[in-house]
């Protein structure tokens, strides 16, 4: 079942919980509508939610104002998974890594070319090798470092749009970070009204070898943000405590809405 875009989201998280909301229920509803969207050459654009991404919604008003420009947003955390569930919305964890080789198996299939934005020169190399690898037929048209310091709204920004659309390129996936991907991804989004951008955060880096994800158990068990804390604890500690810093409150409107909707459904 395809969705329609303006069925996606209304049995997703509301916005009591979240400052925005999840619109992705599953992976494989979702990879089949960004299927379709391909075969279309319908654009669109796709964040991942998490508690990081949570903390900056609230205390940036510019980063909501990208983010609701999105016309996909998926549960990238299993705090987020657990809200919802407590809201009582089931919805899928779904991480901007996990779908990096299944929608570069669709563009393989559909033979959309693929951009690359992101990361390091050398991490899109090897990241790209990869997938060729994978996924035979796929066609990589681009493959684009910014440098340190890359602002998403400036002259450059302008230039990295114009470049992907001199390449062809119908899907991006984009691999800065927050909040520079989100802004970058739903300026270029609206430039670019062919093309699909995916924010996809470290996705290349675990493919390249650059950076080494969690086990797939500790991840299950929702751990991942410990396996990444201790591989760079100066930076991310401070990260995460705002993170566990948010979620009392988030716990009570999780809750706030379930009894809610209790109480309407006598």
């Amino acid at each position: 079942m395809v969705m329609d875009r303006n069925e996606i989201g209304r049995t997703a998280s509301p916005a009591k919980v979240f400052p925005i909301d999840v619109t992705a229920v599953s992976q494989g509803e979702l990879l089949e509508d960004l299927e379709d969207r391909l075969e279309r050459s319908e654009g669109f654009c796709l964040a991942t939610l998490n508690l990081d991404h949570i903390v900056k919604l609230r205390a940036h008003e510019y980063f909501q104002t990208a983010y609701r420009r999105h016309t996909h947003v998926t549960a990238d955390g299993k705090p987020i998974v657990w809200l919802s569930r407590l809201a009582g919305r089931h919805i899928e964890l779904i991480t901007g890594s996990d779908l990096i080789d299944p929608l570069s198996a669709v563009a393989a299939r559909l033979s959309v070319p693929v951009a690359l934005f992101g990361s390091t020169q050398e991490t899109l190399e090897q990241a790209g090798d990869v997938l060729c690898e994978r996924h035979p037929g796929l066609q990589i048209v681009a493959r684009m470092s910014p440098e340190m310091g890359f602002d998403p709204f400036g002259p450059e920004a302008d230039d990295y749009i114009e470049a992907i659309r001199q390449s062809g390129a119908r899907l991006c996936l984009v691999a800065l970070g927050a909040p520079k991907q989100e802004l970058f991804a739903s300026r270029a989004a609206r430039l670019l009204p062919e093309t699909g951008f995916v924010s996809i955060g470290a996705g290349l880096d675990f493919l390249a070898g650059a950076q080494i994800r969690a086990p797939r158990v500790m991840r299950a068990l929702g751990g991942e943000w410990l396996w990444r804390m201790m591989s760079d604890p100066r930076r991310l500690a401070p990260r995460y405590a705002a993170c566990f810093a948010v979620l009392p409150s988030l716990f009570v409107d999780a809750l706030r809405v379930r009894l809610t909707e209790r109480e309407g459904r006598k």
